[in-house]
């Protein structure tokens, strides 16, 4: 069974029963359906059209559940309406179905999990292990979402920029269980690139596959988490890096910036650096005044103190962090580095030990932890 070809028929099948009057959720449910019977009846008979046979047998299965459902007032014209079968229509709704999954109605988290079902065709099972949740609990977002598309229709522009915000918040979520969200993501943008030209779409898929690049060298043998300056880039994915590159270039010549083309740059230059010594912050901070420009945010701003202190010194650094509020998330870790840079080893060990206990994630507050009690025991030699 080609697992990877019944996830990339999925949303092609789901959009053909929406278009043709189905119900979203109804349609999502006869999609499933038939996937599993796919399951059960392709080893021992594999049929000559893939998705064709997807299609008849997910709209045989919606109109049994139409049938048996009386109060359908459209039940009768549905049945009559069933074409025959043949060949699937060639025409792509993918994209459609996109910004479906990523309507403004719906929230990012129900929106992430929408987006890997039907347009992903993950099971419930495999998205809820994604994200350590219940399964029970992961169908009843997946239903609630449902629920909320199925009046809204296909034939409307969609937001670009919230599906690909929806699409990088699944390439945040890394690896976990059976599902690498990380390469889930890739595949999903790499489909939406091919399906509409925006250079944005690129940019993502760019930032994408400079992170993902640098994968395997964010820890090291026993699970700790190593910071950037001091990875290992023999490890790097140097094959990824280059299609990275190349397709920012592209989308850069375009003169049509956005946000994520900001970020791969930044990835970009880290990429392209032999060392961590050389490094060229200079122009990170001219890409990170980009991005302040672009997006206003504050997780910016002090990415760019990092940046400011890396280039003109850790004083500098010091002085644009100020500028900032310090309840911002990583606030007191940037502040613990930049002392440490400065020399100040006796604040950046307090910082780091305060910036340890707010951490959400274990790998981080392990690393901060690490760094205070390394700080501390040269302090008292």
């Amino acid at each position: 069974m080609d697992e990877a070809l019944l996830r990339s028929l999925t949303p092609s099948v789901l959009t053909v029963l929406v278009r043709r009057g189905a119900d979203f959720a109804a349609a999502e449910d006869a999609v499933q359906d038939a996937l599993l019977e796919a399951v059960r009846v392709w080893p021992a008979d594999p049929p000559r059209d893939a998705k064709g046979w997807l299609v008849t047998v997910a709209w045989r299965k919606f109109l049994d559940a139409t049938r048996a459902d009386t109060a359908r007032r459209r039940r009768e014209d549905l049945v009559e309406e069933e074409p025959a079968p043949g060949p699937a229509p060639s025409v792509d709704d993918t994209l459609q179905l996109y910004f479906l999954c990523a309507h403004p109605s719906l929230t990012p988290s129900s929106a992430v999990a929408l987006t890997l079902r039907a347009v992903g065709g993950l099971t419930t099972r495999q998205i809820a292990q994604a994200y350590l949740v219940p399964e029970a609990t992961m169908a009843q977002r997946i239903s609630r979402a449902k629920r909320t598309v199925s009046g809204v229709r296909l034939d409307r522009p969609g937001d670009v920029s919230t599906v690909l915000r929806v699409l990088y918040l699944v390439f945040n979520e890394g690896y976990s269980g059976d599902v690498d969200l990380a390469a889930e993501a890739i595949r999903l943008t790499r489909q939406l690139a091919a399906a509409i030209d925006h250079p944005e779409v690129a940019g993502l898929l760019a930032l994408m596959l400079l992170h993902h690049a640098r994968r395997a060298a964010r820890t090291a043998p026993d699970g700790s988490l190593v910071p950037l300056a001091e990875q290992d880039r023999g490890r790097w994915d140097t094959r990824a890096i280059a299609e990275g590159v190349e397709i920012l270039q592209a989308a850069l010549a375009r003169d049509r910036l956005g946000e994520f083309q900001a970020q791969a740059a930044v990835a970009a230059l880290h990429a392209d650096a032999p060392t961590a010594e050389e490094t060229d912050w200079v122009q990170i901070v001219e890409w990170y005044d980009e991005l302040t420009r672009l997006t206003d945010s504050p997780v910016v701003r002090l990415n760019r103190a990092v940046a400011v202190g890396e280039a003109d010194g850790p004083c500098a650094g010091l002085a644009a962090l100020a500028e900032l509020d310090d309840s911002l998330p990583r606030y007191t870790a940037v502040a613990a580095y930049l002392h440490e840079r400065a020399g100040d080893l006796t604040t950046a060990a307090r910082l780091y030990a305060e910036a340890a206990k707010k951490a959400t994630d274990t790998l981080e507050r392990d690393h901060l932890t690490r760094r205070a009690a390394r700080l501390n025991t040269r302090l008292r030699h």
